[in-house]
């Protein structure tokens, strides 16, 4: 390629970017494994990776060019983006979710957070591989998906939780039938029988909204093995604890908490938004989801922490803690473990494969055994 063709090529693939893509943060989309774009003002862009959060030298010209870039994306996507409607998102035909908010909302400039799908989604063993979790976890995992035990992957945001929940639906046996039921198409597991729905927000005009309510129930007409749903987060719940009740075993979701304890607390909320009492939160839940596993975020990067059983002992709702991984790969198992290895068809003293002898710690709290890697 002449000097001069490279130079028309390079203005022709600007002006796309302009019209088309993501003006002048286009160029990041090509920095591997980036999850998040964040613009918080014209000269003021930071990007969400492995190596955590780092500010871009990317700059605007101006908060006219941002909000002007915020609002192509969303009126293609048939969003609006003004005064009356000052915060909007999407899912892109390019596959990536914006969200904008403009003043009033925000104090001064034009905001916009962007998710990236990534290209290659991880499989299990190469999450194992990266650190995320030991081996033995990994047999943990694979064993939840084999013997069809409904969970919750909770953690916060950006700790990892579809990553995982797309890895192991790369488990379920092949002639299963899965629904995914996102907001935003995020999953995408490597299965040869999976049927994707996504919600849909109201138009302009305030209708045509699709909820992953509605779809949870629709989904139960169309012949699922396993329910799933990306993000629980609102009254959807009520259904897919309904759903999980009703012979649909081994269904999974995600769901926003900064532990596992927490977890109760958070489902109760959300039960409440879709007018349950926590008597019925408690029982539905109880009687569909078995396991809870956690996802950390620190400086290390995104890490499995624990993995519970979820029960209601004695009328109120917890998460039994039954693995506990340290920053170090230490696993420690507690009383619990014995219940959950009976639940997953694992043999209880295999709580040391793949990880050495057991070393017991002389009065240890809560019965617990330490597994050194």
């Amino acid at each position: 390629m002449t000097q001069h063709a490279g130079a028309k090529l390079a203005s022709w693939e600007s002006e796309r970017a302009q019209y088309q893509g993501l003006g002048v943060l286009e160029p990041l989309l090509w920095v591997p494994d980036l999850t998040d774009i964040y613009v918080n003002a014209p000269d003021e862009v930071w990007t969400d990776g492995p190596r955590g959060l780092e500010r871009s030298s990317i700059r605007f010209s101006a908060d006219e060019e941002v909000r002007n870039l915020a609002v192509r994306i969303l009126s293609a996507e048939g969003r609006r983006l003004d005064a009356s409607h000052p915060c909007a998102s999407a899912q892109t035909s390019m596959g990536y979710r914006l969200h904008a908010a403009i003043p009033p909302v925000t104090a001064a400039t034009t905001h916009l957070s962007i998710r990236i799908q990534p290209e290659e989604r991880p499989p299990l063993y190469l999450l194992a591989d990266q650190g995320m979790f030991p081996s033995f976890v990994e047999t943990i995992l694979r064993h939840i998906v084999a013997s069809k035990a409904s969970f919750l992957i909770s953690g916060a945001t950006g700790s990892g939780k579809t990553t995982l929940l797309n890895a192991m639906l790369e488990l379920c046996p092949l002639t299963e039938r899965l629904l995914l039921l996102e907001d935003t198409s995020e999953l995408a597991p490597r299965h040869p029988h999976v049927v994707s729905l996504r919600s849909r927000s109201a138009n302009a005009e305030g209708s045509g909204a699709v909820t992953l309510t509605d779809l949870i129930r629709e989904a139960l007409r169309m012949g699922p093995d396993r329910i799933v749903v990306g993000e629980c987060r609102g009254p959807e719940v009520a259904d897919l604890l309904v759903a999980m009740n009703t012979g649909h075993e081994g269904g999974g979701a995600t769901i926003h908490a900064n532990s596992m304890e927490a977890v109760p607390a958070r489902l109760m909320a959300l039960g409440a938004l879709a007018g349950m009492s926590p008597d019925a939160v408690t029982q539905q839940t109880a009687a569909s989801i078995r396991v809870v596993i956690h996802l950390e975020r620190g400086p290390e990067g995104r890490r499995l922490r624990q993995i519970g059983l979820l029960e209601a002992p004695t009328g109120g709702l917890m998460v039994r803690p039954a693995v506990d991984i340290d920053v170090l790969g230490h696993i420690t198992t507690t009383r619990w473990w014995s219940q959950l290895s009976k639940i997953l068809g694992l043999p209880e003293e295999s709580n040391a494969q793949g990880k050495g002898p057991s070393v017991v710690v002389p009065d240890p709290p809560q019965d617990r055994v330490v597994v050194q890697p």
